[in-house]
């Protein structure tokens, strides 16, 4: 198994992504293996202050970064050999199982779709995005920005998706699909919403138990929110507030710690033809090792191939 890491992604790297490669390496197997895609030059200085050995790692050495601010498809195009570039032509060629980077989300949407490509059957990718449930564990919510806008028949995939991410990653048994509304009654909602609706009652692909409000996100009434990628960017950035909110207000309570967005360290794009992670921009070395070790569940749970199965 090999993890790929691009080290120059986020605010903070490459100090907080090699400190994140370092963290996750010492829960790894001796067969699970990390990939560094970088400036090697610019990450040796952090290894030596960690005091540990960068040949543990297998490195792919490159000067070329595509910015936060580049506008994403031109940067893939003119920046070939650019970390993130590398990073998705590694993963095309079988060369690396999975590919995580906190840079430019963009960058890394239309890598995956220009390079892996969208699984055959699905018609647009999903960010999805953990949500913390207030007797534990995680839901999931799902999309978080890839789509702002979406058809019905979009948002029934997305609820597959999140299905089969739910059951395979978070251990959770057949379960509970819910669509993002303003109301419980089916006719609730705009035009998408009441488009969809019937489509999600009707199928027998996922377990779908009606329309939510945004009052059930942190309950257990879904396990997997559907909404689109508006809504749900929206939602994500408010929820993210919420452990900010707590630090800036002085008190800690285990909930609200678990918006952290640390703990679970990246964003799957779920859709794509191999497991791929966005992290935040300011990723810490806690979240990049997280994210690390996210990408390590998704590779052994082989869930690209069962979302494969699902869409054939």
């Amino acid at each position: 198994m090999k993890i790929g890491l691009d080290i120059m992604g986020g605010d903070f790297a490459p100090k907080a992504t090699v400190l994140g490669a370092i963290k996750a390496y010492k829960s790894l197997s001796a067969e699970q293996k990390i990939v560094l895609i970088g400036d090697r030059t610019l990450a040796e200085p952090y290894f030596a202050e960690a005091d540990f050995n960068i040949d543990h790692f297998e490195f792919v050495h490159t000067t070329e970064v595509i910015g936060m601010g580049e506008h994403p498809t031109k940067a893939v195009v003119q920046k070939p050999n650019s970390s993130i570039s590398l990073g998705f032509k590694l993963l095309k060629d079988g060369q690396i199982d999975s590919f995580a980077s906190a840079g430019n989300t963009g960058a890394m949407l239309v890598g995956a779709m220009f390079s892996i490509k969208t699984i055959p059957g699905i018609m647009r990718p999903a960010i999805a995005a953990m949500v913390p449930k207030l007797k534990g564990g995680y839901g999931i919510i799902l999309d978080v920005g890839a789509n702002s806008d979406c058809k019905p028949d979009t948002l029934l995939q997305f609820g597959l998706l999140g299905s089969l991410f739910a059951e395979n990653i978070l251990n959770i048994k057949n379960p509970r699909v819910g669509l993002m509304n303003i109301g419980e009654e089916e006719e609730k909602g705009n035009l998408l919403s009441q488009a969809t609706y019937p489509l999600m009652n009707d199928t027998t692909l996922f377990n779908f138990i009606g329309n939510i409000e945004g009052r059930d996100m942190f309950n257990d009434k879904a396990d997997v929110i559907t909404c689109d990628g508006y809504t749900g960017n929206i939602i994500l950035k408010l929820a993210e507030t919420f452990y900010i909110l707590t630090l800036k207000k002085g008190f800690r309570d285990e909930f609200f710690d678990r918006f952290n967005y640390e703990q679970y360290g990246g964003s799957p794009i779920l859709g794509v033809n191999a497991p791929v992670l966005i992290g935040h921009g300011i990723s810490s070395p806690e979240a990049i090792s997280n994210m690390l070790l996210l990408s390590r569940h998704m590779i052994e749970s082989n869930l690209v191939d069962k979302i494969k199965a699902a869409f054939n």
